[in-house]
């Protein structure tokens, strides 16, 4: 497979984006089973094995497995953790919990990557936790909204930010979305804050992870000691929901919509 760099991004070949289109159709079916598999009582070691079972069900493997050293085949983050959360099993999932489940999976050599955060059980949350999940969510469609070809990334990452500060939630900015097609973390980086910065013009063939991390209260977050779970730094619950876009000559295609 080839890739065209032009800059500070990558254009995907037509052939390319066929394998990455079939890569992000079956990650995103196998996101929403395996957040619907989330319950209480169950470890999230529990639940990332049957993540894995899913993912390799697809014909396809996880991409996070043994990525730069992570041990698990799935983030799974609960509460305060913003993401790259190991699954453990003395992390037992409560009613009440919010959970994020963060997907990849490499096909034929394509790659799939997004993330959505779901309410473990039945129990009627707070309006604060409506409030983050609904917000991050919104934040993530207007980001995609603002995805027009000719374009460019600064106008996604304001769309996310003005959707943020409407509903009051801190935007975690140690952390991005990117490029993803071929690889898993492909230029360019894609804030989800204003920067001074318009970033690359949307040009066709540009395949592009948008994915808004907020948290309900202060947008600093730091790293525990095993480099990878990344927290909240005051404990309050954060959320992250993820997608992958197409950009072509005319429109934007979601690729992990089910």
């Amino acid at each position: 497979m080839r890739m065209m760099k032009r800059r500070n991004y990558v254009i995907h070949t037509p052939e390319e984006i066929a394998l990455i289109r079939e890569a992000a159709h079956v990650t995103a079916l196998a996101r929403e089973e395996i957040a619907a598999l989330a319950h209480p009582g169950m470890t999230t070691l529990e639940l990332d094995e049957l993540a894995g079972a899913v993912i390799r069900a697809t014909g396809g493997i996880p991409t996070f497995l043994n990525y730069n050293g992570f041990p698990r085949n799935i983030c799974i983050s609960v509460n305060d953790v913003v993401v790259h959360g190991i699954a453990s099993e003395k992390c037992v999932l409560k009613e009440g919990d919010i959970v994020s489940v963060d997907v990849g999976v490499t096909l034929n050599g394509g790659i799939g990557d997004t993330a959505k955060t779901v309410l473990v059980g039945n129990k009627p949350t707070s309006k604060d936790i409506e409030r983050l999940l609904a917000g991050t969510e919104e934040a993530l469609e207007a980001g995609i909204a603002a995805a027009k070809p000719g374009g460019h990334v600064g106008d996604i990452s304001r769309a996310v930010a003005k959707v943020a500060e409407h509903y009051k939630l801190g935007i975690v900015r140690d952390l991005v979305g990117h490029g993803c097609g071929t690889r898993l973390h492909e230029p360019p980086e894609v804030p989800n804050f204003i920067s001074t910065s318009e970033g690359p013009v949307l040009a066709p063939g540009m395949v592009l992870c948008i994915e808004p991390m907020l948290n309900l209260g202060t947008a600093r977050v730091y790293v525990e000691p095993d480099q990878w779970t990344v927290r909240t730094a005051d404990g309050q619950p954060s959320a992250h929901f993820e997608h992958m876009i197409l950009i072509t000559e005319t429109h934007t295609e979601v690729l992990t919509r089910v």
